[in-house]
């Protein structure tokens, strides 16, 4: 990997992220699809330069009120669990069929253990475990999502080779993982990168799904479908030996 890539500013990854994300959640909700009036309609002209007014407010004081988040961040082992930078990314679940898409362009075998910061209902560690044998943990703060994931495991029958671990994802020891998974924003995969450059061994994957890791380079980038159309980016990255 290189770290050649030029970083952005708080403006451009906030406002990518911010689209990227609307567009993702509504996308679950209307299968892709976001319906806006046209130009011409009587109302969109009345109600146009007011919203376009109210939007750039909205977006200048998330960029700013980002910015001194993402500076605050307590370094890795430091600062009380549930970081404020952490909580301020959305839940949105990854489709099953993208999920095993993740995994594959990882070659998850048995033999890795996998990492998933925010694992949400815990899908990507229970097809980790379940679909590949990998063992494999995932790390979430939300309390529901915890319980959630949780139970799911041990209805499963998986508590041998798949666990949630409760806890903010800046204060996770890593050591172990030969795979780590990412649904994050750009913003917090920029924070989280000196932490993973610190914990992982040489030949360790990090996928990330629809977010890049800025300052690094992608070992493999690819484009899948899921099965209501939507596009999904799959960032695959090594470690370096």
């Amino acid at each position: 990997m290189s770290a050649g890539r030029r970083l952005q500013t708080p403006r451009q990854i906030l406002s990518r992220d911010i689209s990227v994300w609307a567009f993702r959640s509504t996308s679950q909700r209307q299968a892709g699809r976001i319906h806006c009036m046209p130009d011409k309609h009587p109302v969109a002209r009345s109600v146009r330069w007011p919203a376009l007014a109210l939007c750039a407010a909205v977006l200048l004081a998330g960029v700013w009120k980002e910015s001194n988040l993402a500076q605050n961040v307590p370094p890795f082992g430091q600062g009380p669990p549930g970081s404020y930078l952490e909580r301020l990314v959305p839940y949105v679940p990854t489709p099953p069929e993208i999920v095993d898409k993740m995994l594959e362009l990882a070659q998850v075998t048995q033999d890795d253990v996998l990492y998933d910061l925010g694992s949400g209902d815990g899908r990507i560690v229970i097809a980790a475990a379940q679909k590949f044998g990998a063992h494999a943990v995932g790390v979430e703060l939300d309390p529901g999502l915890f319980d959630q994931s949780t139970a799911r495991i041990r209805e499963l029958g998986l508590t041998d080779r798949a666990k949630i671990i409760h806890e903010n994802m800046f204060n996770v020891t890593m050591r172990r993982a030969t795979v780590v998974t990412l649904y994050l924003l750009t913003s917090v995969n920029e924070k989280l990168r000196p932490v993973l450059e610190k914990q992982l061994r040489p030949g360790a994957r990090i996928v990330s799904h629809d977010f890049h890791v800025p300052g690094w380079d992608p070992d493999k980038t690819v484009v899948a479908v899921s099965n209501n159309g939507i596009s999904h980016t799959i960032y695959l990255y090594v470690r370096p030996e």
